[in-house]
């Protein structure tokens, strides 16, 4: 069974940039989607971006477009999240799953990301 794990967020000041990574192990990885999403107290949990099982097609929710750019090392079993021009309301936990047959499954922990004014 796959397990993911990220890992890379930290506090940082607005404007900064920041990389998370996400690492898969247990299972076939680089045939799967794989998406990042991120949720901030009180808010539900919000789509960031996804890409596809060889990395030629990706996806990004409209609050992080052009801005954050998600790629993937299938020989790492990583995929990573590049996240520049970082503002407050990105504050989040940002947790990475793999889709499977339309769902994503197989949820990380998450990893915090602060980004203070």
């Amino acid at each position: 069974q796959l397990q993911m794990v990220e890992s890379g967020g930290r506090l940082v000041q607005t404007g900064d940039s920041l990389r998370l990574s996400c690492a898969a192990s247990g299972g076939t990885f680089g045939t799967y989607y794989v998406g990042w999403f991120r949720q901030a107290p009180g808010k539900q949990r919000e789509f960031v971006a996804t890409i596809s099982g060889g990395g030629g097609s990706m996806y990004y929710g409209d609050s992080v477009k052009d801005r954050f750019t998600i790629s993937r090392d299938n020989a790492k079993n990583t995929v990573y999240l590049q996240m520049n021009s970082l503002k407050p309301e990105d504050t989040a936990v940002y947790y990475c799953a793999v889709e499977v047959r339309g769902v994503y499954e197989y949820w990380g922990r998450g990893t915090q990301v602060t980004v203070s004014s």
